[in-house]
């Protein structure tokens, strides 16, 4: 797997109330935004042991995406038998329910980071995005826990891209401006780049609405030992446009242009067909949900980076050269997007970084903290 472990400090709590030998237990592996172990149970329905995940959230961590259904867990029940892609739970115990764990590599092992992936591989993803497309809001039987604002009317997509920019605007760039807003204003990003996003992205073309992953990347696409293609990691799955969960997919996994262009084609004869009038303009609105993908991005990356550092203690050039190298490629992909004239070179922006680093330090220390 593509987590790195960390030392164990303790039992999930699921190992404990079932009794398992410390020694089978794996991890925990750390990710993004869980530690996850890994350790084999019973299943209740063959006898035979299987392994299984159990993911806790780590403590004190940003979270830049919104949440839609009130438990994964919960979401992987509904889908059981729907989409064939997706392992089930297994059962429940200690209070947390137990995923099946898919051995395999992710498609970033397995294919690189970037580049194009097999015939076979993207005709499996196809068949989930046909599968996504047949689930609407009415024919779901799980809990979702968004505020009804942020499910607006089926086929609405201006209204839940709206809701989208609006999150970046309150959640992600307001709550966090005390900590990192000098940082967005040394780089140029002000209130006109979010004026300039919403008039960059408005437009959009009526499409019905169905689930959505929400993340699909190669790092949440399991290969096994036989070929098939797992979709693992469903916390951030939303009913909407179809269109924005292949947007989403472009931005994240880097395919060389022709085989973008290709998965383009077959998603929009995919969803087509299993929900009709799901590709309407596609062609005209693809863009701007890759333009607001890429904004996105800039938000999420100016204050991960800004994270990186931190977590560094003192960083060393490399990792700073690294880091503002990143981020300027970020910052020049969503230029338009959001109305930058300028782009800050990456000398320009480690600057801001190490400025922002060096306030944050001695902030810190005059509270008597340190830096996390």
């Amino acid at each position: 797997m593509a987590a790195e472990p960390v030392s164990a400090t303790r039992r999930p709590a699921p190992a404990d109330a079932l009794h398992v030998d410390p020694h089978c237990i794996k991890g925990p592996f750390r990710g993004s935004h869980h530690e996850t172990y890994f350790f084999p149970v019973m299943s209740p329905e063959t006898g035979l042991p299987v392994p299984v995940k159990c993911r806790e959230p780590r403590a004190g961590l940003l979270w830049f995406d919104r949440r839609c259904f009130k438990s994964e867990e919960g979401l992987v029940q509904a889908l059981r038998g729907r989409i064939s892609s997706l392992p089930g739970i297994v059962l429940h115990a200690g209070g947390v329910s137990l995923q099946r764990f898919v051995e395999g590599a992710t498609l970033g092992e397995a294919y690189g980071r970037a580049g194009p992936l097999p015939e076979e591989v993207v005709r499996q993803l196809m068949r989930l995005v046909s599968e996504l497309a047949a689930i609407r809001a009415g024919n779901l039987d799980a809990d979702r826990t968004c505020e009804p604002a942020d499910r607006p009317h089926d086929g609405d997509t201006e209204g839940f891209l709206e809701r989208l920019v609006l999150f970046v605007e309150e959640r992600v760039l307001r709550a966090n401006s005390a900590e990192y807003g000098g940082i967005f204003t040394e780089l140029g990003v002000t209130d006109a780049a979010l004026h300039s996003l919403r008039r960059r992205v408005s437009g959009l073309t009526r499409r019905p609405f169905c689930l959505l992953h929400g993340d699909l990347h190669r790092e949440n696409l399991i290969l096994d030992a036989h070929g098939k293609v797992w979709t693992i990691d469903w916390e951030l799955a939303m009913v909407g446009d179809p269109l924005y969960d292949l947007a989403t997919h472009l931005h994240l996994m880097r395919y060389p242009a022709a085989q973008a262009a290709e998965v383009t084609g077959a998603w929009a004869a995919a969803v087509e067909e299993a929900l009709p009038g799901g590709s309407a303009g596609w062609y005209e609105d693809l863009e701007r949900l890759l333009d607001f993908k890429r904004a996105q991005s800039v938000f999420t990356d100016t204050i991960r980076s800004a994270l990186t550092l931190a977590a560094a203690g003192e960083p060393d050039r490399t990792l700073l050269e690294r880091t503002a190298a990143r981020l300027h490629d970020v910052l020049a992909a969503a230029a338009g997007p959001l109305g930058l004239t300028a782009v800050p070179s990456a000398w320009e922006i480690g600057n801001a970084l190490t400025a922002w680093h060096k306030r944050s330090g001695a902030e810190t220390a005059s509270a008597g903290a340190s830096v996390r």
